[in-house]
C-alpha cells in the first residue's frame, strides 16, 4: 500500500524554512503544497521550485483544501495568531521554536488546537537529534543509573549574523534567550527525565550596538534531584565546535580558518537597513540564497547538535555527540556509534507523521514546548531580580 504524504503548507519563507527545506525534500512523507510570505522574491522561487500555490498571507494559506499540515515559521511574535488561525481551518500545526513570547499565547494555542482537535508540535528544537534521543534511551534503560548533572555548553557567533531590527529587541522575541535557550533547555530538560522546579540565571548584554541578550548562564534543578548547568555565549569569539571535531551545528564540517568572519561582514554594513538587507538577500528568494549542501543529492554529513553535553548519571558519564555516543563508566569507555541521517532532522518528520497519520502521542506539544518557555521566560526575570526562580 502506497505509504500517505503529509501536504505541507508554509507560513513564512525565511531562514527557519530554509534550514528544514532539506528534510522536506528528502523525506518521502512530505510534500510541499502551498506557501505564504511577504516578499514577492520568496513566494516566485518556491512557485516555480514546488509547482505550488502562493499566497501573501497566512488566512489564505489556511483556506487552502490542500492542505493538511501548516508550518509555522513566521518571525516568533506571530507563532500565537499564526497557530490560531490554522487549528479555525482544521489544519494540523507544526511550529518552529519558541512556540511563543509569553505563557497565555501559548495557552491560547493548546486550547485552540485542542478545540479543533488538531496536532501541536513545536520544533524544530536541536532536542530532537538523534544523539540526544540516543542517549535518553540510554539513560532510561536504567544500567547507569540515575541522572545526577548536566553540563551544557555552546559557544557560537550568533550575534553578529544579519539580523532584522526586532531580531535585537528582546520584547519582539530576540535575543539569545528565546533564540538559543529554547535548544538547550529542550535538550536539558529530555535528558533529565525530570520537571524543573527552580532555576539562578544571569544573561549578558554586553554590546551596545546589539542591545539584547548575546549571552546566558542558568543553573536549573529538577524535581528528581538532579540539575543541569547551561551557558551559552554568542558573541563571535571561541566557538564550541572545536569540542566537537568541527563538525557544526547543522552536522556538516566547520572551517576553523573562517574565524571572525560574522563581525568582518557586519562592520561592512553602513546602517540597520543595510543588514535587514543583506538577511533577506541570503534567504530563500533572495539574490544571495544558496541551498544548504544537505538540500542537494548529499545528505548532510553527520548529526545536528547544539554543542558539547555531558550527563553524568550514578555509575557513569554520557557525552553526546554529532556521530556517536561515549559512556564512560566505572572500568571502561565505550564508544556507541550512530549511522549518518540518511534524512537531515527526519526526527521532526518522525514525530509529526506518528501523531498525525499513526495515532502516536507526540513528545514535543504544546505543552511540553510551554514549559520550555516558561524556563528562558525565568532565565530572563532571575537575570533581572537578581534571585532564585520557583518554577
Amino acid at each position: 500500500m502506497e505509504q500517505r504524504r503529509l501536504r505541507i503548507g508554509v507560513a513564512g519563507l525565511g531562514r527557519a524554512f530554509s534550514l528544514m527545506l532539506p528534510t522536506f525534500l528528502r523525506d518521502p512523507r512530505i510534500e510541499l503544497v502551498a506557501a505564504c510570505d511577504p516578499r514577492e522574491e520568496a513566494r516566485r522561487q518556491f512557485a516555480a521550485d514546488f509547482n505550488a500555490r502562493t499566497y501573501t498571507d497566512v488566512p489564505d494559506l489556511a483556506d487552502d483544501p490542500d492542505v493538511d499540515v501548516i508550518y509555522i515559521a513566521s518571525p516568533h511574535q506571530f507563532h500565537a495568531r499564526h497557530t490560531e488561525i490554522a487549528a479555525a481551518k482544521g489544519k494540523h500545526v507544526l511550529v518552529e521554536k519558541p512556540m511563543a513570547l509569553g505563557a497565555a499565547d501559548c495557552d491560547r494555542m493548546i486550547a485552540a488546537c485542542r478545540a479543533a482537535n488538531v496536532h501541536l508540535i513545536v520544533g524544530h528544537c536541536h532536542s530532537f537529534d538523534t544523539p540526544y534521543l540516543r542517549t535518553r534511551e540510554l539513560i532510561a534503560a536504567g544500567d547507569f543509573g540515575a541522572v545526577k548533572m548536566i553540563q551544557a555548553v555552546n559557544y557560537t557567533d550568533y550575534l553578529y549574523r544579519p539580523r532584522r531590527p526586532e531580531e535585537l529587541m528582546t520584547a519582539e522575541g530576540g535575543g539569545a534567550v528565546f533564540s538559543q535557550a529554547a535548544h538547550q533547555v529542550d535538550i536539558v530538560r529530555l535528558l533529565a527525565g525530570s520537571r524543573a522546579v527552580r532555576l539562578r540565571a544571569s544573561v549578558g548584554r554586553w554590546d551596545p550596538s546589539r542591545p539584547t541578550e548575546g549571552a546566558y548562564s542558568a543553573l536549573i534543578w529538577f524535581e528528581n534531584g538532579a540539575y543541569a548547568s547551561l551557558s551559552y555565549n554568542g558573541y563571535g569569539h571561541f566557538n564550541s565546535d572545536e569540542w566537537t571535531g568541527w563538525i557544526g551545528e547543522m552536522g556538516d564540517r566547520a572551517n576553523p580558518d573562517a574565524y571572525g568572519s560574522a563581525r568582518r561582514r557586519l562592520a561592512t554594513l553602513g546602517s540597520s537597513d543595510d543588514e535587514a538587507k543583506l538577511k533577506a538577500a541570503g534567504t530563500y528568494g533572495g539574490s544571495a540564497y544558496k541551498p544548504s549542501a544537505s538540500t542537494e543529492q548529499e545528505p548532510a554529513r553527520l548529526h545536528q547538535h547544539f554543542g558539547p553535553v555531558i550527563v553524568s548519571c550514578e555509575r557513569a558519564d554520557v557525552r553526546p555527540l554529532p556521530d556517536s555516543i561515549v559512556v564512560y563508566g566505572d572500568e571502561r569507555r565505550d564508544t556507541l556509534p550512530l549511522a549518518p541521517p540518511a534524512v537531515p532532522r527526519a526526527e521532526v518528520i518522525d514525530e509529526l507523521y506518528g501523531a498525525v497519520v499513526e495515532g502516536r502521542p507526540a513528545l514535543h506539544d504544546g505543552q511540553w514546548a510551554k514549559g520550555t518557555l516558561e524556563i528562558c521566560l525565568a532565565i530572563l526575570k532571575s537575570s533581572d531580580t537578581g534571585a532564585d526562580v520557583s518554577l
